[in-house]
């Protein structure tokens, strides 16, 4: 689709979307390392950052724009559950967008535990 715009944020969003070929924002891991965080709130607190990230890269607002996510989770529990919730309040305390929360058996990398899609509204497009 060319009216469709892509975006990835410096140093590890370039390199995988090099490397893959995809626009890669939102795992848990260090945007400037592609260290991933093993423990599950600091990976799901990262991987909120990188969507943050993501968004501004693009020339948005970050995620007050946001209306829509998609969680992964390998395990999904109470834990994750919760983090997830923390950092809705923090990232969107005036709005809260729908979200689909999945478990599934495995994502990209072996440490991941966590990967967030969202779909943003750009009031210019």
């Amino acid at each position: 689709m060319s009216s469709l715009q892509y975006f990835s944020y410096e140093k590890v969003g370039k390199e995988l979307e090099e490397k893959h070929g995809f626009c890669a924002a939102p795992g848990g891991w260090d945007p400037n390392t592609f260290v991933i965080y093993r423990e599950i709130n600091a990976q799901i607190d990262e991987a909120f950052k990188n969507v943050d990230l993501a968004l501004r890269a693009a020339g948005g607002k970050g995620w007050d724009q946001v209306y829509k996510v998609r969680s992964y989770h390998v395990p999904l529990n109470s834990e994750a559950i919760e983090a997830m919730t923390r950092n809705f309040a923090k990232w969107m305390p005036n709005h809260k967008p729908i979200w689909t929360c999945v478990g599934v058996t495995r994502l990209g990398e072996d440490d991941m535990r966590v990967e967030i899609e969202v779909k943003a509204y750009d009031p210019k497009q």
